[in-house]
């Protein structure tokens, strides 16, 4: 069955249409994705290893990512996508995306959480991920440089290990 997402406008409405995943978005048409980067109290991040029939095959990257099905909100598909893709069930009921970054098709909302996780408890996903482990921000700057993990740019890497713990932009 086919992976169905709401469509939305340049202003983040709903506009009653779907799209198919993997089809073109009609021009002005967005869709909504998550990301989540879940951070321990020791400042690494939990990362996780694409399967080799992914986009981006084994490379690594940020704990979670998905899009948002068809009648979800944002924290209704983080939770979904991190029950699935680890088997780790975090409430998103309060919580609110750390920041949103807008791309050409659609809304991409970040939640940067400070969680202590036993990674040899999670339950992976096989079809999604490959591997999980913690890194640090040079650790993952030099998976970055090997061409071993998402090409983000460092800059934006560097920003997310900045806002781990952080409710706010302003640095006072």
């Amino acid at each position: 069955m086919p992976e169905l997402w709401d469509v939305y406008d340049i202003d983040r409405v709903k506009t009653g249409r779907t799209a198919v995943r993997g089809e073109v978005l009609a021009p002005g048409d967005m869709h909504l994705v998550i990301h989540i980067c879940i951070f321990g109290s020791d400042g690494r991040l939990l990362i996780q290893q694409r399967q080799p029939w992914k986009t981006w095959p084994e490379y690594w990257d940020v704990t979670v990512g998905g899009s948002a099905l068809l009648g979800e909100n944002s924290r209704q598909a983080a939770h979904r996508e991190l029950l699935e893709e680890l088997g780790l069930d975090i409430d998103f009921t309060t919580l609110r995306p750390t920041f949103t970054h807008n791309f050409d098709e659609g809304f991409d909302d970040f939640y940067i959480l400070v969680r202590d996780v036993d990674i040899h408890k999670l339950r992976l996903q096989p079809e999604e991920v490959k591997s999980v482990a913690w890194a640090t921000a040079d650790e993952v700057f030099r998976m970055m440089d090997e061409g071993r993990f998402i090409p983000f740019y460092k800059s934006f890497v560097q920003s997310l290990f900045d806002l781990q713990g952080k409710s706010d932009f302003l640095n006072i």
